[in-house]
């Protein structure tokens, strides 16, 4: 599994585990600082190792790839979107060959709803809709389906996950997520300020839901799984970001939320989360943005969250990357410097 000291590849690892998988995790480390709370009982043995990196040999022995290790949000990409296009589809597109030259039976791919990118109508889109992506992330996406899709064969099953946008908390937070980031300031500032008007539409999914749906495509039959594209959430999730944002501030007594005029992001689309529930027999949504807030809620107040911690590099991707750059430890690349 790539990915496993990430905000989502925490998690999934310790599930896997629990539920008696060996997991092997490979992760470049670019995000070991951000550790918020002690919320997870058990790690992969991971290697320290780019996705660049990786090697025939590394993959010996393995049955399944779980595939998350990529630059990890859209601000990201746009800062350095040849970087963003090298790692995310390059690189994803190369570990699958890779996988499939090993004997590797499953791969899954953690794609992104966010390959639908606008839609002009309240319309909810499936995985046969046509997609439209807005951000070199995304375009990645697209292209990594595209590309690993014709490798399907007898004994090489990728299956695509697009996953809603992720909330809740993790060990390894994230707070350059829209749940995330709106609970961050109704916490420390006691106000979100909204610079667009809120209308844009988002799917949510909890972080733990995208467990679960990843151990179920995993232990479902081959031919259930073989070669799919998954929207990944609950159609009941589908949110207007001004609807993320009073909900945030319901929860976090006295947080006032204001809103603005309609801002340059138009990103907007209603997702269908159908198949997902038809084919993987008991997959269901724990979770709800209500739930979700209350939870990070009650983990700001365990751990007496700051502000520092809250806007500083730790748990926001783009700032992490910049402070290893500014700092000399990774090249222009994001290869580590050898000390």
């Amino acid at each position: 599994m790539t990915g496993t000291d990430g905000y989502l590849g925490c998690l999934v690892a310790a599930d896997l585990i629990r539920e008696g998988h060996e997991v092997t995790g490979v992760d470049t480390g670019f995000y070991r600082l951000g550790w918020l709370y002690n919320g997870v009982d058990a790690f992969a043995r991971t290697l320290n190792k780019d996705i660049r990196k990786l090697t025939l040999e590394d993959l010996e022995g393995v049955e399944a790839i779980v595939h998350m290790a990529e630059l990890s949000n859209d601000p990201l990409a746009a800062v350095a979107p040849e970087l963003t296009y090298e790692i995310n589809h390059q690189g994803s597109v190369n570990l699958a060959t890779l996988a499939k030259q090993a004997g590797v039976e499953r791969f899954v791919y953690m794609s992104s709803c966010s390959v639908y990118g606008f839609s002009d109508s309240d319309a909810e889109l499936d995985e046969t809709s046509p997609v439209n992506p807005q951000t070199p992330y995304a375009e990645c996406k697209v292209m990594v389906e595209r590309d690993v899709s014709p490798m399907a064969s007898d004994s090489f099953s990728p299956t695509f996950m697009r996953n809603a946008t992720a909330y809740g908390a993790s060990p390894r937070q994230r707070f350059d997520i829209v749940l995330n980031n709106l609970s961050g300031l109704a916490w420390t500032t006691k106000e979100i300020v909204m610079t667009s008007d809120g209308s844009p539409w988002r799917p949510l999914v909890h972080a733990l839901d995208i467990s679960q749906a990843i151990r179920r495509v995993l232990a479902a039959p081959r031919e259930a799984i073989h070669g799919q594209v998954f929207n990944v959430g609950d159609s009941a999730q589908n949110y207007r970001v001004k609807e993320i944002a009073e909900i945030v501030g319901a929860e976090f007594p006295g947080c006032e939320v204001t809103f603005g005029e309609n801002a340059g992001d138009n990103r907007s689309y209603r997702v269908n989360f159908d198949k997902i529930k038809d084919t993987l027999p008991g997959f269901a949504c724990d979770w709800d943005a209500v739930k979700g807030a209350r939870q990070l809620h009650e983990i700001f107040e365990t751990i007496d969250l700051d502000e520092a911690t809250f806007r500083g590099p730790g748990h926001t991707r783009l700032l992490a990357l910049q402070k290893l750059m500014r700092s000399g430890q990774v090249d222009g690349q994001l290869y580590w410097k050898q000390p």
